[in-house]
């Protein structure tokens, strides 16, 4: 039986968070470097990643860079010293989109297809194997139907999101804020204009919806759906969110690591853990009340007709949880109809939904049982029967700020003597065949006058501030006398030697081999949509069967191409508001669609409605 690790991927804004982010379970996590990420404002100095690199190792953990953005010819050098530098300190991996990567002059580092690849299908996929690519990030809006396709296809790991923030476009496949406001998303600089208020423009110029975020979607929540995933073929479970603060990394990481080890509990051996030790988490998660647009499983198990919304036309903001009514208002004080169970804490946060539609909020500074004092005279449009939600609960916040896990190794020890008792041996071993043995001379043992069992459990089991947890002790030693400090010297050796056994033995992943009889699975002529910004990604697709290549729009002379689509989205925005062109329904909103922001962006929607997709064009 073919047994599979599951790795659980967090994302990490800084160092602390991803140290944070194994501390809770994760099995790895993703970060920024210096440069080239797809987060520009999540940049990391290498000092830092080299110590988050040497935190995860002693878990066997891995630490995967971030080097998905285009390379410019100017820079392809720059990133050829950083990957040689990310290399130097132990970076597991790099998720990257440029090709040209695979041109440079760089060590034999792993290389992770980053969804901005936008890997659809089985042939995309095994050319990505074929390349080199130890792991490829699907696609968001794939189904499971699709991604077992894809599994059947390739050997190595699929790596899927299951949680966060959702791009309605297809990753890679987006240059809106690159045709808007010169930012592009390929390049680490998403404007989020998906998230700006549109209004809805039918083809007689009638505004059919006026400022709503037809663009916005809900944030990704797959929590129940992990065991679906990886019998599908999904091995690697990414939360999204290298912008989010700690209490979104603890509570998100914690709570997919409770549903994989579920998962692997009940595999029968199929399944196993990618990384080592143990997590003591102090908190019950709760994915309700980190930040959040609402949830949706988006395109997992169907294609065509999701069974819930998927956008969220009122806000791009996190509401939060409801929590209550208004029941009655004065000069300062609200009170409050209160869900069961429900209370407020001083410094909760609350928000509300104004009748022209806007999000407004406030800050509760002090409450007595349901009713709340502020310290400002409340808006006037916050008025009896309104709905209320808590975006920023204090209590909780307060309780995940703190220290609220440790990961831990188990240790085992095995006490043995010479036959002439003038050496003592202790044997150091982990649950991962990693063993050790240290030693010491001693004149000859003599017999104590009490038993020793408990006074050596007691010596052993102090671990101090290091990763071990004692396992137990095998003492096979005669009730001879050792002194305590004796034994605390060959604990205390035998713990750095079994460490420096585990960093010796650890696997270093390294890149696949390039088959150079590899063919590009489709289209021999690449348009500017296959984002092609240097020589040596012309290069490299030039010799894997490219006939044409038409350079990305990102290092082309303006203006935007008209024929170029600055999106291409699975979601439907005809679906969403229930006319779908193969409807009765559909065909009573009128073409051409527009959304106009009226602000001077302005984009054309056409539908193929045989592929179902929606496609954006300036």
């Amino acid at each position: 039986m073919k047994t599979t690790p599951l790795e659980l991927l967090a994302p990490a804004r800084d160092a602390s968070i991803a140290i944070e982010a194994i501390k809770h379970g994760a099995d790895a996590v993703y970060m920024g470097a210096t440069s080239h990420g797809a987060r520009v404002a999540a940049r990391n100095p290498l000092g830092d990643l080299s110590k988050v690199s040497e935190f995860a190792h002693k878990f066997n953990a891995r630490l995967y860079a971030t080097v998905n953005t285009l390379v410019f010819e100017d820079e392809l050098r720059d990133v050829e010293r950083l990957i040689r530098e990310l290399y130097r300190i132990g970076v597991d991996a790099l998720i990257v989109q440029d090709s040209s990567i695979l041109r440079l002059d760089i060590p034999p580092i792993a290389l992770h297809a980053s969804t901005q690849c936008d890997v659809r299908d089985a042939k995309h996929a095994r050319f990505m194997q074929d390349i080199g690519f130890s792991q490829i990030v699907l696609p968001r809006e794939l189904t499971l139907d699709e991604i077992r396709q894809i599994r059947n296809s390739v050997e190595i790991p699929l790596e899927a999101f299951v949680h966060g923030s959702l791009c309605v476009s297809y990753s890679g496949d987006c240059r809106a804020g690159f045709a808007a406001m010169g930012r592009s998303g390929n390049r680490g600089e998403c404007p989020q204009m998906c998230r700006l208020p549109y209004n809805l423009i039918d083809g007689d110029g009638k505004r059919v919806m006026t400022q709503k975020h037809l663009l916005s979607l809900r944030d990704m929540n797959r929590l129940l759906f992990v065991g679906d995933m990886a019998e599908a073929g999904i091995s690697s479970f990414k939360i999204e969110g290298r912008l989010k603060d700690m209490a979104y990394v603890k509570n998100s990481v914690t709570a997919y690591r409770q549903a994989i080890d579920e998962v692997i509990a009940s595999s029968n051996g199929r399944f196993i853990r990618s990384s080592q030790g143990r997590q003591y988490v102090t908190f019950t998660p709760d994915l309700s009340r980190g930040f959040n647009r609402g949830f949706t499983d988006y395109f997992l198990h169907n294609a065509s007709t999701p069974a819930k919304s998927l956008a969220r036309f009122d806000t791009p903001k996190t509401t939060g949880k409801k929590i209550g009514r208004v029941m009655d208002v004065d000069s300062k004080n609200i009170k409050i109809s209160l869900a069961p169970g429900t209370t407020i804490s001083n410094g909760d946060g609350l928000s509300y939904f104004a009748p022209n539609g806007s999000l407004k909020g406030f800050r509760v500074n002090s409450v007595d049982k349901n009713v709340i004092t502020l310290l400002n005279e409340p808006e006037k449009d916050l008025i009896p029967g309104v709905a209320l939600y808590r975006n920023f609960d204090k209590e909780w916040e307060d309780g995940i700020s703190s220290e609220t896990a440790v990961r831990k190794m188990t240790v085992n020890y095995r006490l043995r003597t010479s036959s002439d008792n003038r050496r003592i041996f202790l044997d150091v071993y982990d649950d991962y065949d990693n063993a050790v043995t240290v030693s010491c001379e001693t004149h000859i043992l003599q017999k104590a006058d009490r038993e020793q069992t408990l006074v050596r459990v007691r010596t052993f089991s102090r671990t101090g501030d290091t990763i071990w947890e004692f396992g137990k002790l095998d003492d096979t030693l005669p009730n001879l006398f050792v002194p305590v400090s004796t034994l605390t010297t060959l604990r205390r050796k035998g713990l750095q030697l079994l460490e420096a056994c585990r960093r010796i033995k650890r696997v270093v992943p390294l890149r696949g081999n390039e088959k150079t009889t590899a063919r590009l699975p489709a289209n021999k002529h690449l348009s500017p949509r296959d984002n092609v910004a240097n020589s040596l990604a012309r290069k490299f697709y030039t010799e894997h069967g490219a006939l044409h290549i038409d350079e990305a729009v990102e290092v082309s002379p303006p203006p935007y191409p008209k024929d170029i689509p600055v999106m291409e989205c699975r979601y439907c925005l005809r679906r969403e508001v229930g006319a779908c062109l193969k409807t009765p329904e559909g065909r009573q909103l009128k073409e051409p669609l527009t959304l106009d922001s009226g602000k001077g962006v302005t984009y054309h929607l056409k539908f193929d409605c045989n592929r179902c997709l929606m496609q954006l064009y300036v």
